[in-house]
Parts: C-alpha cells; sequence; structure tokens
C-alpha cells in the first residue's frame, strides 16, 4: 500500500511542478517554496481520513477488542503510516526529471526499509554493517509500535509440531516434575500439569516474547510513534532542500542536460 500510494501522488506533484516552472515561476505569481509546501498540506486531510478508513477496517478483524490507549495508538500509527507515505513521495520526486524515474528509485527505497525493519531478519541475526539500516528505518518503529499494540500479552497456542514431549520418570505428574523449571520465570506454557506421561510444553507463553526478538517492546510504543514525527519532518525538509538544489541551482542544470541527451538517444 505505501508504494501504491506514493505512486499516485508523484506523477500529481510532476504537473504542478511542471506548470509552475513554465508559467508561474516566470511571471513571479508565487515563490516554489509555496509550490512546495501546498503540495504537501493538500494531501493531509486525504492522508486522516485514509488512515480512519484503514484502521476501522483492519484493526477489529485482526486485533479484537483491546484497551481504548492501545486502539487510540494504532490509528495513530495508521494516520502517521499515510503522512509518511506522502511525505516520502514527495521527497522522491522533487529532485527528479520525471515520476517515472522517482518510482524506480521508490521500489529500491521501501524495499530496503521493509527488509530490514526487523521483521524478516531480527536486528542480532544482521550483519554488522547493515545495522544501521534497522536503525534508521521508519518502518522498525511503525511496524514495533504498530505490533505491540496490537499483540502484547496474547498468548501463544503451539501447533502440535511445535510442542515439546517428553516422559516424566514413573509415578509424578508434569506440575511436579516441572515446578522447579517453571518457578525459574520460564518462558514457556505446559499444556498437561496433572498428566503422568508424554508431557506437552509450548517453549512460548506470549507474543511479547516473539516480539523482543525483534526489538519490539511494549513499553517503547509511544517512543516509536514520537519518532515518526522526525521523519516526516526530515521528509519535508528534504523536499525544499532538494527542489532547491535540483530545480534551482547549477545540479537542476544538469538533470536538464541529462534528460535531453537520453531523449536524443531514444530518438
Amino acid at each position: 500500500m505505501f508504494s501504491s500510494l506514493v505512486q499516485q501522488i508523484m506523477p500529481k506533484f510532476v504537473v504542478q511542478r511542471t506548470l509552475y516552472e513554465v508559467r508561474e515561476r516566470h511571471s513571479n505569481m508565487y515563490s516554489w517554496s509555496v509550490l512546495i509546501l501546498a503540495n504537501i498540506l493538500v494531501e493531509i486531510p486525504y492522508h486522516v481520513v485514509l488512515g480512519v478508513m484503514a484502521f476501522a477496517i483492519f484493526y477489529y478483524t485482526v486485533f479484537g477488542i483491546r484497551s481504548s490507549e492501545d486502539q487510540g495508538l494504532v490509528l495513530l500509527f495508521f494516520v502517521y503510516f499515510y503522512i509518511l507515505a506522502g511525505t516520502f513521495a514527495h521527497m522522491v520526486v522533487a529532485p527528479l526529471p520525471d515520476a517515472t524515474t522517482a518510482g524506480r528509485v521508490v521500489t529500491i527505497l521501501f524495499s530496503m526499509m521493509i527488509l530490514f525493519a526487523g521483521v524478516f531478519q531480527t536486528p542480532i541475526a544482521l550483519p554488522g554493517f547493515w545495522i544501521f539500516m534497522y536503525r534508521v528505518s521508519p518502518m522498525t518503529y511503525l511496524v514495533g509500535g504498530d505490533a505491540v499494540s496490537g499483540l502484547s500479552g496474547d498468548p501463544i497456542v503451539c501447533s502440535h509440531a511445535e510442542l515439546a514431549v517428553f516422559q516424566p520418570p514413573t509415578g509424578e505428574t508434569c506440575g511436579a516434575y516441572m515446578q522447579p523449571y517453571l518457578e525459574q520465570a520460564a518462558p514457556g506454557t505446559l499444556l498437561n500439569p496433572d498428566a503422568t506421561a508424554s508431557f506437552s510444553y509450548c517453549p512460548l507463553g506470549y507474543a511479547d516474547q516473539v516480539l523482543a526478538r525483534s526489538g519490539m517492546y511494549y513499553d517503547e510504543r509511544w517512543r516509536d510513534w514520537g519518532l515518526g514525527f522526525i521523519y516526516i519532518a526530515f521528509n519535508i525538509a528534504a523536499v525544499f532542500a532538494f527542489y532547491y538544489l535540483f530545480r534551482l541551482r547549477i545540479w537542476g542544470l544538469w538533470i536538464e542536460k541529462f534528460v535531453k541527451t537520453r531523449r536524443q538517444r531514444t530518438v
């Protein structure tokens, strides 16, 4: 959804930018900064509406009814997701000549953000060089805060293949035999404590244990949401900086020369 939304925003911005550069800039009707700010702000009400609609459709069918705080926070994460996508789209397309080129850049950047978010590969398993991608990816905090708000405290039910099944000493129940281990804050759950044979033990008890492997913690959920504003602010600042450097200054002339050369070769 992130990539699809970005791909729809960028062509609209290119049309507005072209109109400004061909007509409005030469007539000094308004500043280039007004163009950028207006394009960003006009998208935000739509992002808020989309976030609320996506939350209403997704949340209760997946997570069910939870505390008011958790529900409200997930709603804020949904709204943040769409605003992040909008500002990200403007940041990428602002310095580039067309939406097609920007779309290819978005595909690469979004793939890297998802791959290093701690879901496909836990932070511990990442090579040392790539751990910085886990820390700088906005999806790390978006996925983490969203997941813990919806899953924290939920019990884990192991399938039969995931259970550890073993036999106790003769005459002892599962609960009595496993009591010393369970008293040491064992992470799992004993399914049949009164049985005298074929103990069934689930190695994990709650979703928090799985989430912790990916660096996701319930106590950090509000921090993760707050960090989102840093990414949004960075994207907005980058839009202004990239447009100024690549469309108004000497770097912009290099881009125009590159585009003309490519078109001539195509012809």
